[in-house]
């Protein structure tokens, strides 16, 4: 497959020529899925001179096999379980449970580490772009988008560079709008698309927060 973007920097400017019509708005905020999203989500909101804030997601992995996704849970305490995964992998309900409280805790520590005393912006009754670096199962965006409408935005928008074909399926109602620069039909994974997909810092995070 041919790489689609240089780097994360290069997808979000993509992404945001895709999203021309909530630019200049008052009522759209663009979250970031961390930490993959935020270099991406922080040139769609300078492109759309809207707000930047910050959404954590932690992928539910399974012993043995961290690369699979159970699921997801995401800031809020929204949580995703994909039930083929669940009764595939023969998990007792207590060590489901163990995976998400260990999670759980890892995220509150995450979210404390990169936003301080900064303030969640405001969610309800407004237009909310939800930005990743790209979508692979769908398992993390699921569990961003629960938690979102616990806050009662308006709108929800998924905004992504790349993804397979039938992802939209998979986010389904859940948004409102899907979004997706590019979407290959020889995917193979979201790292793939990409020529540079280093691991984004925490300081990074905190960084491209800050400047907004």
């Amino acid at each position: 497959m041919t790489t689609l973007f240089e780097d994360r920097v290069d997808a979000g400017r993509v992404l945001a020529s895709h999203l021309q019509a909530y630019a200049g708005r008052d009522d759209v905020v663009v979250l970031a899925l961390a930490r993959g999203g935020v270099p991406v989500a922080w040139e769609v909101a300078r492109a759309l001179i809207a707000e930047l804030d910050l959404l954590v997601v932690r992928k539910l992995g399974l012993p043995g096999r961290p690369d699979l996704a159970l699921g997801a849970i995401a800031s809020g305490g929204a949580r995703y379980i994909d039930p083929k995964v669940l009764v595939a992998s023969g998990l007792s309900p207590q060590q489901l449970e163990e995976i998400v409280e260990t999670q759980s805790r890892e995220l509150a520590r995450i979210d404390a580490l990169y936003r301080g005393t900064r303030k969640a912006v405001r969610i309800e009754g407004r237009t909310v772009i939800v930005v990743d670096d790209g979508v692979a199962t769908g398992a993390s965006m699921c569990a961003a988008l629960m938690a979102l409408r616990e806050a009662k935005p308006a709108w929800i928008v998924v905004a992504v560079p790349v993804a397979p074909p039938g992802a939209q399926e998979w986010i389904g109602t859940a948004a409102d709008e899907f979004v997706c620069a590019v979407s290959p039909p020889d995917f193979r994974g979201v790292g793939s698309c990409y020529r540079d997909f280093a691991p984004v810092g925490d300081e990074k995070v905190r960084t491209l927060l800050a400047a907004s």
